[in-house]
């Protein structure tokens, strides 16, 4: 119960079923959490998020800085204090927020007048794994854009709640004989004692969960929906079947044409998105939104492939030649024509002519049944040569000529041939123009357990498809204890033979309930809406509730989310747009993508095969090699390399890898918001770079921002009393700023105002780090000063400034006071760099403000070092003085002293 404390416990008795006490030794023992003092018995509670220690003398914390070693404590040796008491005021803050929903966003009587600004995390899954340093980087980007914005005066909706149908949970139900809604609540709590630990200013009156049957019953009639437009349908499609998994899997589930547990594709009737109705909308409409440019790079790249090099379902490539011969409208050659099976049927719009020379499938295979291959492009940049390869490149085409027919292409680029041969075929007959998508229809369903049941059952002996009354809506998972596939194909659902037999509402018919379910997207396509009118029992979401949230201001999330479930939903959104459920054509303004954050360096040495350490440059030449991990402490920096401490000669391997178990490098934030406190994890996660780049973890770069925010404390509160306390209030005084204290302010605030607007957070945080520098020279702080910066702070370390902005005597929260506004008078350079001439020889220069007069620059140039040798007991003749150009004295020459120059 109390980790990496060493004590000797001499007697265990129950206070209370919450409390124990102990008595120990007459020691005093330092921990890497806190100290303990001497007494003889003392007691404890053991809550959920917080332990607190009362007994006879006392007990201080010792973190500071992360060195907190285990040691004993001599007499009168310093106890090792925190840099500032996070461990006290987190959970209070935390505490005051939750009693008093203060960040609860109206329902009802939302005032609409203001402007609204909707923020959005995407969907998290609730793992069994919990949080991990990762995962806060986008919530933290996403908070402090909800607490600017409130700030400055917007109703602000951000909303948290959980995507918690799938797939993993299904596994370990299997795996461990659990229910997957007890292992998913589970989760869920977990994941929401996390993120309230770190200070997130959700609105959880508005939580919502895929798994609860308020919610998807509206996925359930999203769907309905779908099937009456024509928009769902049913198919015989060639599919991804996992026999170890007993599903099918999606596209995006399947790795080099199996599933990671082995899988093979085969024919299953299945229920099907017609996503292809809407694709010119799809593309057309992302020139109104602000797309992230790495998904625009992804894009670029899908759209150079072909969907067969997409969704190559087998390396070795067969075919059997027909017989028979098509004729080239465009030469009047015969062409053989082939069955191949690589060739997938829903490409093209007929039969599919392969140019072997500049596609390396088609190239593949006329190399192996020795098909012809002809070259008609030519790279632009070098001559065809005998690579072995195929050329899919853009070029200039070559041996496309037919005077006969009218149609000569040679020399054209490939863009502009391709334009002329679809010109040509139109004015022929032999063909016509068409968009051809590389996009096919959504797989809807999966053969699992753990999802939405679809609202579907199928007449007994015509198997005819008829859809629930909407006012049969939700229909509801029955309960199963056993979840494992069939091995047949057929769902688990199909074992709940109660539920799936049933009849026709509306004919008295027997019927069979559909036992697929919906895939893990269904649920995540739509919530947004949801977080809008969590509540409504009615409808999918209130139209004037949705005319004023919509649409999402800003979605932050993962890439790997920024094609499938960006597409799916878009894809729904433009639907519910069609029936008149939403009111914009798209339901993301603005999308940001954050980046990954990396395990931490690892270093790792080479050695030969004889055991001898050899550089990491000599590795290739070497051959085979083994490599060792080196402990941090032995590494050092050299050059652009890192090398041995001992031996600088050896080069070593320095790599950063994603967060994952298997490599031991995930780390937990519970332990860092233990160590050093929840404001000091979101503002390291945020100024460890650019919010959208990855970035690797740090533990020195953490504790560099945890001094930060001890100095802050110290700045406004004062330094610590002797037995580590802090006293009441803080050392601000009631004073008015000077001139030098207002700039600093402002272009603080000018800085810090425009870094948030930009989503450049680290920063808007080295600009408070600079201000801070400046205000640790100043001998008073005035209380203005102060208390702006505090603003400043608080949508970064909120925990911090709540309780600075207590302790300056205000009584409410400060999460919808007004954030600070730069005054353009203080951001002004106002002061000059002024030449000083005498006798009309420029001899130095002095610094003043823009509206000095010439009998003050006249006294800064006396007392300046170098300039006052010049006038010292001279007499001045007349001076001339131009504001912030010169100033120029006239020395009288006749009393001027010799060699004074």
């Amino acid at each position: 119960m109390l980790p990496h404390t060493q004590l000797q416990l001499l007697q265990l008795q129950p206070l209370s079923p919450h409390s124990l006490a102990f008595s120990f030794p007459t020691k005093r023992l330092r921990s890497r959490n806190f100290t303990i003092s001497t007494t003889k018995t003392c007691s404890f509670s053991v809550g959920l998020y917080n332990r607190s220690l009362n007994y006879g003398n006392s007990i201080r914390n010792s973190v500071s800085g992360g060195a907190n070693e285990v040691e004993q404590q001599k007499p009168n040796q310093q106890v090792v204090k925190r840099p500032y008491p996070f461990h006290e005021i987190e959970p209070k803050w935390q505490r005051f927020w939750e009693e008093n929903r203060t960040f609860r966003t109206p329902d009802d009587d939302i005032d609409t007048s203001k402007p609204k600004y909707y923020v959005l995390d995407m969907f998290p899954y609730p793992s069994g794994a919990g949080l991990h340093v990762g995962h806060p980087l986008g919530y933290t980007a996403t908070d402090i854009l909800a607490r600017y914005k409130r700030m400055q005066g917007y109703n602000v909706l951000h909303p948290m709640g959980w995507d918690a149908f799938g797939l993993p949970a299904e596994q370990y139900a299997i795996e461990t004989g659990t229910h997957p809604k007890i292992t998913t609540v589970r989760n869920i709590n977990r994941f929401r004692s996390q993120l309230k630990s770190l200070g997130f200013s959700y609105d959880w009156d508005r939580e919502i969960s895929t798994i609860e049957p308020d919610y998807y019953k509206w996925t359930q009639w999203i769907f309905l929906q779908l099937l009456k437009r024509g928009l769902a349908y049913q198919a015989e499609v060639p599919v991804n079947w996992c026999p170890a998994l007993g599903t099918v899997l999606a596209n995006e589930e399947v790795v080099d044409g199996v599933s990671e547990r082995g899988g093979h594709p085969v024919p299953m009737r299945q229920w099907m998105l017609k996503i292809t109705a809407y694709a010119d909308r799809l593309l057309q409409d992302l020139d109104d939104i602000d797309w992230p440019e790495s998904v625009e790079e992804y894009i670029d790249l899908a759209s150079r492939k072909s969907d067969l090099e997409r969704t190559e379902l087998q390396k070795e490539k067969t075919g059997v030649f027909t017989g028979c011969y098509a004729k080239n409208p465009a030469n009047g050659e015969a062409i053989p024509i082939w069955v191949a099976d690589y060739v997938l049927g829903s490409y093209g719009t007929g039969a599919i002519m392969a140019v072997p020379a500049h596609d390396s499938r088609d190239y593949d295979f006329a190399l192996k049944y020795d098909v012809p291959v002809r070259w008609v492009v030519m790279p632009n940049y070098k001559s065809i040569n005998e690579s072995g390869k195929a050329f899919s490149g853009e070029g200039t085409i070559v041996n496309s000529s037919n005077t006969t027919v009218g149609l000569d292409i040679n020399g054209l680029s490939s863009k502009d041939a391709a334009l002329k041969v679809i010109e040509w075929a139109e004015i022929t007959g032999n063909g016509k123009r068409k968009v051809n998508y590389k996009l096919r229809d959504w797989l809807f369903a999966r053969q699992r357990y753990w999802g939405e049941p679809i609202p579907v059952i199928f007449l007994d002996g015509t198997g005819e498809t008829v859809p629930l009354n909407e006012t049969d809506l939700p229909l509801t998972l029955p309960e199963l204890d056993d979840f494992t596939p069939t091995g047949t194909g057929e769902p688990p659902l199909s074992k709940a033979v109660s539920w799936v037999k049933t009849t026709d509402a509306l004919s008295g018919r027997p019927a069979t309930r559909e036992t697929n379910t919906m895939p893990q997207w269904a649920g995540s396509c739509w919530y947004y809406l949801r977080f809008m009118d969590p509540n409504n029992s009615k409808e999918l979401v209130d139209k004037t509730k949705e005319r004023y949230w919509s649409p999402v201001d800003v979605y932050v999330g993962g890439a790997e989310h920024a094609v499938l479930h960006l597409l799916y939903a878009r894809f729904w959104h433009k639907v519910l747009y069609d029936i008149g459920v939403v009111s914009t054509k798209e339901p993301f303004q603005c999308v940001i993508n954050q980046g990954i954050i990396l395990g931490e360096v690892q270093y790792m040495a080479c050695r030969d095969q004889d055991g001898n350490l050899i550089s990491a440059d000599s590795v290739d030449m070497l051959g085979e090699h083994n490599l060792e991990k080196v402990p941090e402490e032995k590494v050092m920096k050299s050059g652009d390399s890192f090398v041995l401490k001992d031996n600088p000669d050896i080069r070593l391997i320095a790599r950063a890898h994603k967060m994952s178990k298997s490599r031991g490098n995930v780390v937990n934030p519970d332990d860092v918001v233990s160590e050093y406190g929840a404001d000091s994890l979101r503002l390291y996660e945020m100024f460890m770079g650019p919010l959208r780049d990855s970035k690797t973890w740090s533990t020195s770069g953490i504790e560099g921002v945890h001094r930060f925010l001890g100095r802050t404390w110290r700045l406004i509160v004062g330094s610590p009393l002797a037995d580590g306390t802090f006293k009441d209030g803080t050392v601000s005084v009631d004073e008015e700023p000077s001139l030098e204290q207002l700039r600093s302010l402002h272009k603080c605030i000018a800085k810090v105002t425009e870094e948030i607007e930009g989503t450049r957070f680290n920063t808007g945080i080295s600009a408070m780090m600079e201000f801070l520098n400046v205000a640790y020279k100043w001998d008073k702080h005035p209380k203005s000063i102060v208390e702006a910066f505090v603003l400043l702070l608080a949508p970064y370390a909120p925990h911090m400034a709540e309780e600075l902005w207590s302790r300056l005597g205000h009584t409410k929260s400060l999460a919808n006071e007004p954030f600070p506004k730069a005054n353009p008078a203080y951001l002004k350079d106002s002061t000059v760099v002024l030449p000083v001439q005498i006798n009309g020889k420029t001899r130095g220069t002095i610094q003043v403000e823009e509206t000095c007069t010439e009998e003050d620059a006249f006294e800064l140039a006396c007392r300046d070092e170098k300039l006052s040798k010049f006038l010292h007991g001279n007499s001045v003749k007349k001076r001339i003085y131009v504001p912030g150009k010169i100033l120029n004295v006239v020395l009288d020459r006749k009393n001027a002293k010799v060699g004074v120059q």
